[in-house]
């Protein structure tokens, strides 16, 4: 960041951070797994507990509520205890529930989309934490974040393939023990050499852990810019194949090219962005950018009949999208300082609300209007995040 050029500091280059995160960025990648593989073998699994595709598909539903719920409950207790062991908890609830879920049953299914939902909302904020703390340089913290972030960005965009050549041993089951596996073998990375990092912080009353925020506005308003965002950019992603069918007659072979495009822009978004808030760019001016950008694609993906202009949105989606986030990622890392583990757990809860509230909300919309209705209801939360900006920059901090 500006700062820390001012004060002559040398930022670390992104490969010596990459060699010192590697066991977080691979617990990173990891994580997506178990999802990936439900969304990717949602057909098989249906048929292997004889219920309908569409109520094993809403159960990923669970999910989210559990990982909303966790978010808000733990966010206050993530900094009172070891780094390493907040990482191999979830790590190993992952894979213990990865390994229930394979069992077939349809009550095992839901314990495994709990189970999961549970593991991502302590993994994440936890790792995240890990990133920052492992870099207490400013800028370097934020970067570390924000690599985290894009890893699993990258990752989302791979890990249909890597799943795939998983699967030829069993299965979607066989995936599962794998992903199991690798969890396991991960968290015990982090039991064996992770133990350096900071101290835990000082016990402080739950309630008056979630009170400190009050004197922290900015950190607030950048929670809920990532929370709107993401309401926007989920509810876009629920509808997008169905836009790309309805007006293009894409099959659904096809379409994952248009999801490959998409992923590649987010991932080049949340790359670039990272390492422009560390090397001093205008925080400010990215976020305003950012959104609307994500303001003008939004409203153009879901209206056009002209395909090429629909790929151009759809970069350009992703892409912006990607900056609001790595920048919000970047600033909760420099700013928070000690609410940094609450803030990233806040923060991941206010991210499951809007993956639910954007397909909400976007359903609304087609529902009432067809494809513009839509397209203006998944603007909405873009708008409503523009004016939190003037809150996160009201005072230097």
């Amino acid at each position: 960041m500006a700062d820390q050029a001012k004060t002559g500091q040398q930022a670390t280059p992104d490969h010596r951070i990459v060699r010192a995160l590697w066991p977080v960025l691979l617990a990173a990648v990891v994580s997506l797994f178990p999802f990936t593989i439900y969304s990717t073998f949602l057909v098989p699994i249906a048929e292997a507990v004889a219920a309908d595709d569409a109520a094993v598909g809403a159960l990923r539903g669970l999910g989210g509520v559990a990982a909303l719920v966790t978010g808000i409950a733990i966010a206050p207790l993530l900094g009172r205890l070891p780094q390493h062991l907040t990482v191999t908890a979830g790590l190993g609830l992952l894979a213990v529930t990865s390994l229930l879920g394979s069992t077939g049953t349809y009550w095992a299914l839901v314990v495994f989309c709990l189970g999961i939902g549970t593991a991502t909302a302590v993994l994440t904020p936890a790792l995240l934490t890990s990133a920052t703390t492992a870099f207490p340089r400013t800028g370097d913290s934020g970067r570390a974040a924000t690599l985290v972030t894009a890893t699993q960005s990258l990752a989302a965009v791979l890990a249909g393939p890597v799943i795939g050549v998983m699967a030829f041993w069993r299965g979607w089951e066989g995936a599962l023990w794998i992903t199991a596996g690798l969890a396991t073998a991960v968290a015990a990375l982090f039991l064996r050499g992770r133990r350096d990092g900071p101290e835990p912080a000082e016990p402080v009353r739950y309630l008056k852990a979630f009170r400190q925020f009050g004197s922290r506005p900015d950190v607030l308003a950048l929670i809920g810019i990532a929370a709107l965002r993401t309401t926007s950019f989920m509810g876009y992603l629920s509808f997008l194949a169905a836009g790309y069918h309805d007006r293009f007659a894409m099959d659904a072979s096809t379409f994952t090219l248009v999801w490959t495009l998409s992923g590649a822009s987010f991932f080049a978004g949340n790359y670039l962005a990272g390492r422009w808030v560390r090397d001093g760019g205008f925080p400010a001016a990215l976020l305003v950018a950012g959104l609307l950008g994500g303001l003008a694609a939004v409203l153009v993906v879901f209206t056009t009949t002209v395909l090429a202009i629909a790929l151009a949105a759809t970069v350009l989606m992703g892409f912006s999208h990607a900056i609001v986030a790595a920048v919000a990622t970047s600033l909760i890392a420099h700013r928070a300082g000690p609410l940094a583990p609450a803030a990233f757990s806040l923060n991941a809860a206010g991210m499951s609300l809007g993956v639910f509230a954007g397909a909400l909300i976007g359903g609304v919309g087609l529902g009432i209007a067809g494809n513009l209705g839509m397209a203006c209801a998944l603007a909405v939360p873009t708008v409503l995040a523009l004016p939190l900006v003037r809150a996160v920059f009201a005072k230097s901090r």
